[in-house]
C-alpha cells in the first residue's frame, strides 16, 4: 500500500526538477477517480493561464479517452493563448494510465514538453 509520504516524496521531487526552468509555464494535474483537471501556470506572476477538466465530457466515455480529450482541449486553448512550451507536473502521479495518456494527447495537440 501506498503511504501519504510515498507521495508526498513523489511530488517533492517531480517539483524539484521543475524548479530549474522558472520561466516556462508549468502544466499540472490533478486527478481524482472520476475526473481530471488540467493547469498551465505561470509560477512568475502567480497566475493561472488556461485550464481545463473532464467534468464537461460524457461520462460514457472511458477515463483514458477522457484524459486524451482533457489532453487535447488543454493543447488547443494553450495554442489561442500563444503557449508552445511547458514543464510537465505530474504531482505525486505515477506516469502511467491516464496521465501518459493525458501528456500523449497534449503533445499531440501541439504542446512541447
Amino acid at each position: 500500500m501506498i503511504t501519504q509520504n510515498s507521495k508526498e516524496r513523489r511530488a517533492l521531487k517531480v517539483r524539484r526538477k521543475l524548479a530549474s526552468n522558472m520561466g516556462i509555464p508549468r502544466l499540472t494535474v490533478f486527478r481524482s477517480n472520476r475526473h481530471l483537471w488540467v493547469q498551465i501556470i505561470d509560477d512568475k506572476r502567480g497566475l493561472t493561464l488556461v485550464s481545463a477538466n473532464s467534468k464537461k465530457l460524457s461520462s460514457k466515455l472511458s477515463k483514458i479517452k477522457q484524459a486524451e480529450a482533457v489532453g487535447l482541449a488543454i493543447a488547443a486553448t494553450a495554442k489561442k493563448a500563444k503557449i508552445t512550451k511547458v514543464r510537465f507536473d505530474r504531482g505525486p502521479y505515477l506516469y502511467h494510465g491516464r496521465i501518459k495518456a493525458l501528456a500523449d494527447a497534449a503533445r499531440q495537440g501541439g504542446l512541447l514538453f
